[in-house]
């Protein structure tokens, strides 16, 4: 089963220095997505001017990966932690016990583009800690580049769940089959571009969740960047 989620369901909140766009939202108690996908809990695509703050979010026993898009962001926490995430780059975090973070534009002249997932852990309390990598646009371009892992495969970012996540960059015309084995969920969101996926069209800010499928198969029908997340069974996840 696949089931699109366009652009323009997504919550939108908006300022002159900030903007927001949410798949989810848990305060919104209407929507059947408030609680997430499977173990995932947040996708949120920012946008921020030079020097602003990320909106602080309480930060406990969350997987949080960081895409920087466009731009640069620095962030500091209160293990006393700091540093600059550039465009291209990915960071993952586990909060953990409880982490204090915060996130800001590390420019004073041009506004910053980024994406942040937030998964449930297979178990709480874990130690809080950072890992960050470049993904060069070469190592994404025409397939499926993997970012994180629970295992570190082909040195991604390893992650506390069981959960895959990939970035991809594809030229028009260029096909992607990713399998699904028995019991996994997988979400596809649309970071830029247009693609096929079984009868439907995603464009620019769309995406897909789909379940009980044997793969993800799509094709890409202009210059396209997506972001896919494998996604293990939750209730098997939080016995790992």
């Amino acid at each position: 089963m696949i089931i699109l989620h366009r652009d323009g369901e997504r919550h939108h909140h908006q300022s002159h220095q900030h903007q927001v766009w949410s798949t989810f939202e848990p305060e919104d108690r209407t929507d059947p997505l408030a609680e997430g996908f499977g173990p995932l809990e947040l996708l949120d695509e920012d946008r921020l001017s030079p020097g602003t703050d990320v909106p602080h979010h309480p930060h406990r026993d969350t997987e949080i990966v960081t895409y920087v898009r466009e731009g640069a962001l620095a962030y500091e926490d209160s293990m006393g932690h700091s540093g600059i995430i550039r465009a291209g780059e990915f960071q993952h975090t586990t909060a953990g016990r409880g982490l204090r973070l915060r996130q800001m534009n590390a420019s004073g002249a041009a506004w910053a583009h980024l994406f942040q997932i937030w998964l449930r852990p297979w178990e709480a309390e874990l130690e809080p800690c950072h890992e960050q990598k470049r993904f060069s646009a070469a190592e994404r371009r025409g397939g499926l580049c993997i970012i994180a892992s629970p295992d570190a495969r082909r040195d991604s970012l390893r992650i506390h769940q069981d959960v895959l996540v990939y970035a991809a960059l594809l030229d028009p015309g260029q096909h992607v089959v990713h399998p699904l084995p028995l019991g996994r969920l997988a979400w596809l969101h649309l970071v830029e571009g247009e693609v096929t996926l079984g009868d439907a069209i995603l464009n620019t800010g769309d995406a897909a969740s789909i379940q009980g499928e044997r793969a993800v198969s799509l094709t890409a029908r202009e210059k396209t960047e997506i972001l896919l997340l494998d996604l293990g069974d939750q209730e098997l996840s939080r016995n790992h």
